[in-house]
């Protein structure tokens, strides 16, 4: 089996700046949230230090080995991140949905136009690819355009509660529908819109699909450094084919350079870089 190539330390420490892994650049407020964001172009919301990329949860720990314990109710940095979520969610000038393989991502506005052009789907195609009840949920939030979870089933006849997450999960995976609120009294319920409402421009823009790819691949080793193989691929949701395109058209631009199979570096960082250990 080959050795799993690793990350130099020097790559370590351009990431725990970018992804902001240090105390002093920790996220307290919903300004340095957004700002995280728009850094990044795309970051997890509560992944730890087990998953690649920028990571909210990590960024409120301000530490590189940040784990999530198991009862993250009674966790700090856990609570902090979940309230942070519910805040961008409400101000609106960030995405956030369950994306890819339900990832749940924020994305900058200027990253919506790429994930959208992979991952989206045209009026035309959703008889075909969409499934009847996420079609039923679908057709009520254009008509009343804005629903809490318990008046979307009610509305939309899809009544029970599994079916009805699936439906939800489905529509945000292909870019459909967004939170848009989350209410805790009189009971906990999200309040789910079109993301069109929000994001209007950022999801007509038509972008050729190899040009989103190269662009996610772009961003992710703007804030990476380094990349090793399988990382865009799972931090992303694209596919490892997909992904390895992506990383060759960054070689291509000049953008990036290929030390080893797999393994793609900035290459305006070759000088430091060389300096490390070979990537075996």
């Amino acid at each position: 089996m080959r050795p799993r190539p690793h990350i130099p330390p020097d790559v370590e420490d351009y990431r725990d700046e970018h992804w902001q892994r240090e105390g002093s650049l920790q996220v307290e407020t919903p300004l340095d949230a957004e700002q995280f964001v728009e850094r990044n172009g795309f970051a997890a919301c509560l992944t730890d230090a087990r998953r690649p990329g920028a990571s909210l949860y990590v960024a409120v720990c301000g530490r590189r080995d940040a784990v999530m314990p198991r009862n993250v109710q009674k966790d700090p940095e856990a609570s902090l991140t979940w309230q942070l979520k519910d805040q961008l969610v409400r101000r609106g000038k960030t995405y956030y949905a369950k994306l890819s393989r339900g990832k749940a991502m924020f994305l900058a506005p200027r990253m919506i136009p790429y994930f959208h052009a992979v991952w989206g789907i045209r009026k035309s195609e959703e008889t075909r690819r969409l499934s009847q009840d996420a079609s039923r949920v679908l057709r009520v939030l254009r008509h009343e355009w804005e629903l809490a979870t318990a008046d979307l089933r009610s509305e939309s006849g899809v009544t029970e509660r599994r079916a009805f997450t699936r439906a939800i999960d489905e529509l945000q995976a292909v870019m459909l529908v967004v939170p848009s609120e989350v209410v805790y009294q009189p009971r906990f319920t999200y309040i789910w819109t079109l993301g069109i409402g929000r994001f209007p421009a950022s999801l007509t823009r038509r972008v050729r699909r190899d040009n989103a790819v190269r662009e996610i691949a772009r961003c992710f080793l703007a804030g990476a450094g380094l990349t090793i193989p399988g990382e865009l691929a799972r931090v992303t949701g694209l596919s490892r084919p997909e992904a390895g395109l992506g990383n060759r058209a960054l070689v291509a631009d000049g953008y990036a350079i290929t030390p080893a199979r797999g393994v793609y570096q900035l290459a305006s960082r070759v000088d430091v870089v060389q300096r490390q250990p070979p990537y075996t």
